[in-house]
């Protein structure tokens, strides 16, 4: 089956693709940075004693 067929039988050209693979990296990247604040920010209003609590 070609790859740059989508479900509703659209064929993408190259730079729609190029175009989709940036946005796809580029939500990636902002939502790893957003659990990243996540994590940062619990460990500052809790204190580093939160990873040592028991399970």
């Amino acid at each position: 089956m070609d790859e740059r067929r989508d479900d509703n039988g659209i064929v993408l050209t190259e730079e729609q693709l190029r175009r989709r693979r940036a946005r796809s990296i580029a939500i990636a990247m902002v939502l790893g940075a957003l659990v990243l604040l996540f994590y940062v920010v619990t460990v500052v209003k809790l204190g580093p004693g939160v990873l040592n609590r028991p399970l």
